[in-house]
């Protein structure tokens, strides 16, 4: 298990609201692996018009499997601004990431976004596979470490930029 650190979430951070002032949503994904950054992911959904691509944290698996020559990266830690959906868990699993540190719960984009719809006057629609990361880890193999709420805080201003 490696141990999350405060700079990288920082990072995935900016990732998202970069994602954000693109038009999209505000997610963001950072892969380090030995202190290094290896890959940026951002949110790309809308923008693309790409729902499975789109996501942050395919775009950082996709790209830093291309810098390291290799479908797998062991040995690597995710962080993401929010709990990954079961396809993006299930696809950190198939890459055999070690860990993936995320600071937005599920049950908190649940709330959040309840609100944002009511406030939006029923505009804003968010689809959701009602199947936490847990879960996916639960059944899955090899095994990933999770960490969640890490900068929950400091990620929840994110919240702001999403429904805009």
């Amino acid at each position: 298990m490696i141990q999350p650190d405060i700079k990288y979430m920082k990072l995935a951070i900016e990732a998202a609201v970069q994602s954000a002032k693109n038009g999209d949503y505000g997610h963001g994904a950072v892969i380090i692996k030995d202190g290094e950054v290896i890959a940026t992911g951002y949110e790309t959904l809308k923008s693309a018009n790409d729902p499975v691509n789109g996501h942050a944290e395919i775009d950082a698996i996709r790209k830093a499997c291309q810098k390291l020559g290799q479908p797998y990266l062991q040995d690597c830690i995710m962080y993401c601004t929010a709990e990954p959906c079961p396809m993006c868990m299930s696809a950190i699993i198939w890459a055999k990431m070690s860990d993936v540190a995320y600071a937005i719960t599920r049950d908190d984009m649940i709330a959040e976004m309840e609100r944002i719809k009511q406030s939006s006057g029923g505009k804003f629609s968010w689809r959701q596979i009602a199947i936490p990361a847990e879960y996916i880890v639960e059944h899955g193999e090899p095994k990933v470490a999770l960490h969640p709420g890490f900068m929950r805080e400091e990620s929840r201003m994110l919240f702001d930029l999403t429904g805009k």
